[in-house]
């Protein structure tokens, strides 16, 4: 066993309480932060005058070295340790001698865990970045690709106004918009560099913590020690965003279910992202998206579960907050594969645009836009509500649209009807028409493309 403490006890520690406690299983893959944590680390004593230049030197190389054969695999990271930082320290021990006992000083493994999650999570949220920026691109050529492709609009679940397609993209354009905002917002809050915290109340030692700060990468360092330690609202805030672009993944994913049925044909998915049955030789399943859909909730559990294990933890750390590595990183990881995934999926994906167009008709998605039409007429609104509503009624049961009827049958139900009508109720109408800013008409749509293609082309990725 191989630990970073063991002064105060008399006895080895019981090997199911050992394994029990060590997290070396899951925090190896923060080996990279910790060498890297580490090498500022020596180079600020160093800085200071804790230790030499040549011990500063002999720690940096042997930091390195440990990174590079572990990386390679020449060095196995395995269960003899207790965690990532008692493998480091005792490597580098046995590579250097003396001077690696030295790079512990003036440091803790409470600002040193939560100095490697801070430059993880940092990282990861880069990462995430990066591809819903990825998202948002093919989201943007969608739009400007499907201006003219008409489809029913949704309220209840219920055919309700026909739309674009292009404006219904642009709702979940909207959504990963603001997935993208809470992102940057978590970085700017959490790049404030913990190490030099201690255990919890400082050292007596000179550090230099904006020198720490400066060397990793950190607007500065945290301004009181205990919070530095016990602080894991990064996480937490992490985790939320994560489940919120989950969250708005699997909506869009339902539609891709909906759309990719044979009652709706409105797209059919590409072979490279679906699935047949092991039964039935005619089924192309949409497990990409059901799957998407399905990891949503095992985000969701990430966020109730860290959330709790932190509700009851007093000042400052406690073991409990272990947790929030295998919780983290399991989210993280299903929310960077989903976004991949489901970017692919989305990007290769066949529009059936005449079967959408038809779907519009068909669901009298132009019925306000004929209510529209009478009280352009002179008839008043509540009136002509009425007269629609018989007019669906009676063609529900002539099992035909709107636009279907002849003029004869119209005026049947109301004079007002005149030829025009079958112009000021066309989907093209219904959509060109409604041209207030945020509305599926093209001018209003033509200004929201050009204003997120200079939304994307502003976005920066803040360095990991």
């Amino acid at each position: 066993m191989a630990q970073l403490w063991g002064g105060r006890f008399t006895k080895e520690t019981d090997q199911l309480v050992y394994d029990f406690n060590a997290s070396i299983t899951f925090d190896k893959r923060l080996l990279p932060q910790d060498i890297r944590g580490s090498k500022a680390h020596a180079t600020m004593l160093a800085a200071v005058g804790v230790i030499t230049e040549e011990e500063r030197d002999s720690i940096l190389a042997g930091l390195d070295g440990i990174l590079a054969d572990a990386t390679s695999g020449a060095l196995e990271i395995t269960t003899k340790y207790e965690d990532v930082h008692s493998f480091v320290e005792a490597n580098l021990i046995d590579r250097i001698g003396d001077a690696g006992k030295k790079l512990h000083t003036g440091r803790s493994r409470n600002d040193q865990v939560a100095l490697d999650m801070r430059l993880y999570i940092r990282g990861e949220v880069s990462a995430l970045e990066e591809r819903v920026l990825d998202l948002m691109k093919t989201l943007q050529s969608l739009m400007a690709e499907n201006l003219d492709t008409y489809m029913p609009g949704f309220t209840h679940l219920q055919k309700a106004q026909p739309v674009s397609f292009s404006h219904h993209i642009g709702a979940y354009m909207e959504m990963f918009k603001r997935d993208f905002g809470r992102l940057t917002d978590i970085y700017q809050r959490l790049n404030y560099c913990p190490l030099g915290a201690g255990a919890l109340a400082g050292t007596t030692y000179p550090l230099d913590r904006n020198l720490t700060a400066s060397l990793l990468g950190f607007t500065g360092p945290t301004l009181n020690s205990m919070d530095s330690v016990s602080d894991r609202d990064y996480c937490i805030e992490l985790l939320s965003a994560c489940a919120t672009i989950m969250m708005h993944l699997s909506r869009f994913s339902e539609e891709i279910i909906l759309w990719n049925s044979n009652e709706y044909g409105f797209i059919e998915l590409d072979d490279a992202y679906s699935t047949g049955s092991s039964i039935m030789p005619q089924k192309k399943n949409p497990d990409i998206a059901e799957l998407v859909r399905g990891k949503t909730g095992r985000v969701y559990g990430a966020l109730t579960s860290l959330l709790t294990t932190m509700k009851g933890i007093p000042l400052a750390y406690n073991k409990d907050m272990q947790e929030d590595k295998e919780l983290t990183f399991d989210a993280i990881d299903t929310v960077k594969n989903c976004l991949t995934l489901f970017n692919g999926m989305i990007a290769t994906m066949q529009l059936r645009k005449d079967t959408m167009a038809v779907s519009a008709m068909r669901g009298f998605t132009n019925a306000t836009d004929a209510a529209d039409y009478l009280v352009k007429k002179g008839v008043p609104f509540r009136d002509a509500h009425g007269i629609i509503g018989r007019l669906v009624l009676y063609c529900i049961e002539k099992n035909s649209a709107i636009d279907e009827l002849t003029l004869e049958e119209l005026q049947a139900i109301d004079p007002h009807f005149e030829q025009d009508i079958f112009d000021a109720i066309s989907l093209k109408t219904c959509v060109e028409a409604r041209n207030t800013i945020g509305a599926p008409g093209p001018v209003p749509m033509k200004a929201v493309i050009a204003e997120n293609a200079a939304f994307l082309e502003s976005l920066t990725i803040d360095p990991a």
